[in-house]
């Protein structure tokens, strides 16, 4: 096995693990979601990740020539997600989550290596929709009242931290770099930090408004 396969096995497989999860979850939380609308959204999103996991679970086999039918994930969901136990952690893991996925497959996509082939483009468009739905939804529970704020602000930081964490491997593989499948110019740490700052100070504006 080359290092190109184990570099982009264990990305894409990181990157299905936990649309894997968040699939499952956005079943099995969302069902009793907070509002219908809600509800019915978490159903259909949680076709689409799941999806979107059985399109990067091909891939992979694709890589290792080994067909296999996926009954879970491999390991490499982020624990946050795999510990998701209410609408406040899935809201939180779903946003947090596709924003750091979101980084890389375009990231990867404006590499345009020719020899690397990721079904990215196929799930661009439903990824951005659930990163709006996930976004507008963490500003409503951080401008909610009660104990509702702090318990999205330490959901939201906890999945961030291990988000970070796998950003910085991916962004220091280099492999991945050197290979031009992730460009040495791109700042995947940077651009994923400011944009979940964003959205607590988007938060407190509106608050003090």
């Amino acid at each position: 096995m080359t290092n190109e396969h184990i570099s982009l096995i264990e990305l894409g497989e990181t990157i299905a693990d936990n649309k894997f999860v968040l699939g499952d979850r956005l079943v099995e939380i969302g069902i009793s979601g907070p509002t219908l609308e809600g509800t019915l959204s978490s159903i259909a999103m949680a076709q689409q990740e799941l999806g979107h996991s059985r399109l990067l679970y091909r891939w992979v086999s694709d890589l290792t020539g080994v067909k296999a039918e996926v009954k879970d994930q491999t390991g490499k969901a982020f624990q946050q997600n795999v510990k998701i136990g209410n609408w406040i952690e899935l809201i939180a893991g779903l946003y947090v989550t596709n924003v750091a996925v979101d980084l890389v497959m375009r990231a990867m996509i404006e590499a345009n290596n020719p020899n690397v082939n990721p079904p990215f483009t196929k799930m661009l468009k439903e990824q951005q929709e659930h990163l709006i739905y996930s976004e507008n939804w963490c500003e409503q529970l951080l401008l909610d009242k009660g104990s509702i704020p702090r318990r999205c602000r330490e959901a939201i930081d906890k999945t961030a931290q291990e988000a970070k964490e796998w950003l910085i491997k991916v962004e220091n593989d280099m492999y991945l770099v050197t290979e031009n499948i992730i460009s040495k110019e791109t700042r995947l740490v940077e651009q994923f930090n400011a944009t979940i700052q964003e959205i607590s100070r988007e938060a407190a504006k509106q608050n003090v408004g």
